[in-house]
């Protein structure tokens, strides 16, 4: 690389040696500089080309005499330090105990699994157990096993909102508070929930200095502005007096979880895979913010709200963007669908690996199939989303299985169920019979909601498909993923990692903090009317041990 020649419009100061040696102007010296983030970053002028620094004394225009002092050089532009542990809010790292303002998002059926929750709380970061779709037994089985690995270290499990399962939902809260769960990511809540509002405020009180201490924080997942007011309110009240009628809280806890939010946190979620409404983080954040800022000043919260970002943060320039724009922290989610340890098969890794931008799609959700929610997901190597989308409109149509014709009633037997419908139904029914029985109840009363159960079933089993890798229904794959893969996939081509065996989820999380970190920095410059060359204007991916060498001196 050859430095540019004269490349700044004006001086902002001068610059002295802190000894003899002057600035360095070697060829490769800048690109060196910019990756050297937690240092300062001095740009000079020395006979017309450019020189850096890592250390010396800067006069500024204004602060420094009228004749640059004797031996210095021309300052062109400043950058101060920026290890990757400054990015985000302070307060939501000491809030979780974090190194870094890193979230990895939980994805279903154990996809952020219990070696991607402990790798993460190893590295300074948090991640979520990907409970949702399983079953009480095998959540508590990861709990043993995460609480053995991660000690006092930051973890979180999901809790996603089943309105067609009130009484799961419910388990799973009594789960989390008998085994000391301190943290839940709340997911696909549209509105809120007894039992969220009682795992939120379970063991309120007062410290001995008056403070109100809530042992259990929510960092609640949203995309829309209704929901996202619940979350930044106090719990309802109608829900307070519920549990104060049960016992379930006293009437001091009652009045103590009036002067606190729902949400310790709270992420927008942008354009992401599964469960998203497709919105713009351009716009998301900011509104979200502004909403954040509304709500704390009518309730005078003593906590302040961090709000993240999630969805479509795949890159350094998204990571740097979404920090930018005030996000507390960032939230990742399809990029650790496509490592080493998550819960999916080799074969979704690699489907992923080879994805770009378009190749995702709306379809019908499972745990919402009734209502026409739709989760975003892989199209590409696979036929779930149009089969998906068949037997929702199917449901709409008819009103039971006997009702749809003959000749369609073949094809999803053959090519979707691969049994018979009373085969499938016996299965579903055997599911039901230890999750949730009023389902079989209502279904042999009702031939409609059998019919949706059925399908359901299927819904459920194409993640479980997929996850397992299961050769013969890779057609009926359902792969959460949102756009971002593109994005990735594109920036790490040609890179360490390309290749899904070399992708592990710390080494992700670093690439694009460290990454976010020097496109920081660059930018700074440019706003300092430094012209950078274009091969300075990307980072590339790098290998775990010298992104390590690169934070050695950062402490957090």
């Amino acid at each position: 690389m050859s430095s540019p020649t004269n490349p700044f419009p004006s001086n902002i100061g001068s610059w002295l040696s802190p000894g003899e040696s002057g600035p360095d102007e070697n060829r490769y010296a800048l690109e060196a500089a910019l990756l050297q983030i937690q240092k300062a970053l001095f740009i000079v002028a020395k006979d017309g080309r450019t020189a850096v620094s890592h250390s010396g004394q800067a006069l500024l225009q204004g602060a420094s005499p009228t004749e640059p002092p004797q031996g210095s050089y021309p300052l062109q532009a400043y950058v101060p330090p920026l290890p990757p542990a400054e990015l985000g809010s302070r307060l939501f790292r000491e809030r979780y105990g974090l190194r870094y303002a890193y979230v990895m998002g939980a994805m279903a059926n154990g996809i952020t699994s219990v070696e991607m929750v402990t790798a993460a709380g190893k590295a300074g970061m948090i991640a979520f157990f990907g409970a949702a779709g399983m079953g009480l037994n095998a959540i508590e089985h990861a709990i043993d096993r995460i609480q053995s690995a991660l000690g006092d270290r930051p973890y979180g499990f999901n809790l996603i909102h089943s309105p067609h399962e009130p009484d799961h939902e419910a388990a799973v809260v009594d789960l989390y508070l008998r085994r000391g769960i301190r943290c839940v990511s709340a997911a696909a809540y549209l509105r809120l929930t007894l039992p969220l509002v009682r795992y939120r405020i379970n063991g309120i009180h007062r410290d001995a200095d008056g403070r109100i201490v809530c042992p259990n924080r929510v960092i609640a997942k949203v995309s829309r502005v209704e929901v996202a007011r619940q979350f930044f309110s106090p719990p309802p009240e109608k829900l307070l007096m519920r549990l104060q009628a049960q016992g379930d809280i006293s009437e001091e806890e009652a009045q103590l979880a009036r002067r606190i939010p729902m949400a310790s946190d709270l992420t927008a979620e942008a354009d992401s895979g599964g469960h998203t409404d497709n919105r713009q983080a351009l716009t998301l954040l900011p509104i979200m913010l502004d909403l954040r800022d509304e709500m704390m000043a009518a309730h005078h919260y003593d906590e302040p709200i961090g709000v993240g970002l999630g969805g479509g943060i795949a890159t350094p320039e998204a990571a740097a963007a979404a920090f930018g724009m005030g996000a507390a922290y960032i939230l990742t989610g399809t990029v650790n669908q496509a490592c080493r340890e998550s819960g999916s098969s080799d074969r979704v890794r690699q489907m992923l690996a080879e994805a770009q931008q378009a190749d995702v799609t709306m379809a019908p959700s499972a745990d919402m199939f009734e209502m026409g929610v739709r989760v975003q997901v892989l199209k590409r190597g696979t036929m779930f989303a149009l089969r998906a989308q068949k037997l929702y409109d199917y449901y709409r149509q008819y009103t039971s299985w006997e009702a749809i014709p003959a000749a369609d009633r073949q094809t999803l037997e053959r090519d979707f169920f691969q049994c018979a419908f009373e085969t499938e139904w016996l299965q579903t029914r055997q599911f039901f019979e230890e999750r949730d029985p009023r389902q079989i109840e209502r279904a042999e009363q009702d031939p409609h909601h059998k019919l949706a159960l059925v399908f359901r079933a299927y819904l459920g089993k194409s993640s479980k498909w997929a996850n397992a890798g299961d050769p013969s229904r890779q057609m009926d794959y359902q792969v959460w993923c949102g756009p971002g893969i593109g994005a990735f996939n594109q920036w790490t081509r040609g890179s360490v990692l390309e290749k899904p065996e070399n992708r592990d989820c710390v080494t992700v999380a670093l690439n694009l903090l460290v990454g976010a970190a020097v496109s920081i920095r660059s930018k700074w410059l440019r706003f300092q009317g430094v012209v950078l060359p274009p091969e300075l204007d990307k980072f590339a991916p790098q290998p775990r041990a010298k992104l390590e060498a690169m934070l050695a001196d950062d402490k957090g």
